[in-house]
Order: structure tokens, then sequence, then C-alpha cells
């Protein structure tokens, strides 16, 4: 029998071994090395441990940060999604229950040494924000962004658009850290 810790290394070694398939069926484009690199910085880095979701395509991203999906999605290149990202369930830091609820967006490649290396542009009509402490981290959003969970974060992104919130509680529980929001930031009417 296999017990929760068996079955996460399990899962581990098998999201490692699928990853490193996908990688190997990229092709020789210029990106690989680079895209490679993303990855291999992503998987060392103690930030991820588990269940972190590493993808460029468009129904990965919908998937990974749908309520069955994971705590962090890292894109490797830029995405364009045709429909709306909802963005959906409570999930803790590294999987760890133990931990505080967070859920993160990351637009960016990154070396060894955790040094943001490139940036990523996610074009997307809304993102629908219902998983509360969510982060978006670096690059753009090109489109808008409705919180209807508390604690969102954008660090070190550029939204192109606009930024709603459900209500004055949530704009007032949100953190905004070196951002660029080119559109109106407002409560919803």
């Amino acid at each position: 029998m296999f017990n929760k810790s068996n079955r996460k290394r399990l899962l581990f070694i098998g999201l490692c071994a699928s990853f490193i398939i996908v990688l190997a069926g990229c092709g020789n484009n210029e990106d690989t090395a680079d895209k490679e690199s993303m990855a291999s910085s992503v998987s060392e880095s103690t930030e991820v441990v588990s269940g972190a979701s590493i993808s460029s395509k468009p129904e990965d991203l919908l998937a990974g940060l749908s309520a069955e999906g994971s705590w962090i999605f890292a894109v490797t290149d830029d995405v364009t999604l045709t429909e709306d990202l909802v963005v959906s369930g409570t999930f803790y830091d590294k999987d760890d229950e133990s931990t505080d609820i967070y859920r993160k967006l990351a637009l960016y490649a990154q070396d060894e040494d955790r040094n943001v290396t490139d940036e990523y542009n996610l074009t997307v009509p809304t993102i629908i924000v219902e998983s509360p402490n969510f982060k978006i981290e670096n690059g753009t959003v090109t489109g808008d962004v409705l919180v209807k969970a508390e604690g969102f974060t954008l660090a070190n992104s550029t939204v192109e658009g606009n930024v709603t919130f459900d209500s004055q509680e949530l704009m007032d529980a949100s953190t905004f850290d070196g951002e660029t929001i080119t559109g109106e930031t407002s409560i919803a009417k």
C-alpha cells in the first residue's frame, strides 16, 4: 500500500518525468535553452517544492489556475487566451497545508540565483480572481483583472487594462508593489 508520503513522491517524480519528456519534444528553436534554463531554475528553486505547473500552452494555463490546478503556475513564453482566465480554489504555499494560503502566477524566467532573466506577456480578456492571496509577479497582463477574493497582489508587474475590485474591502486588502496599471483601478458598481 502507498501512504500519503509515497504518493506525493511518486506524483512529484511523475511530474518531473513528464516535464522532461515535454522539454525533449520542444524542438531545436533558439529559445529551447532559455526555456530549459527557466524550467531547471524553477524546479530547483526552494519556492517550488511540489505541485508546480510550468507551461505556455493556453489550455495548461487555464487548467493550472482552476480549482483543480496547482498553487503556482509559471509560464515559459508569452501566452494568449481568447477566453477569460478564472483563478479559483484555495491553495497553500508549496502545497503545504500547515503554511499560509497562497497562489501565484509567475510571468518570468529566473536563473539559479533567482534573478529575473526574462518577463512574459499574458494576453487575456479578463483574469477573474476567486482564489485568496493570489499574486501576479513580474511580466505583463494585457487585459483586465477582476478581483473577487481577499489578498490580491501585483508585484513588479504591469496590467495593460483595468483592475476592478468587487468591494472596497478587497481593494484595501490588496498589495501593489512596483506595479504599473495603465487603465483604471476601481470598485465594481
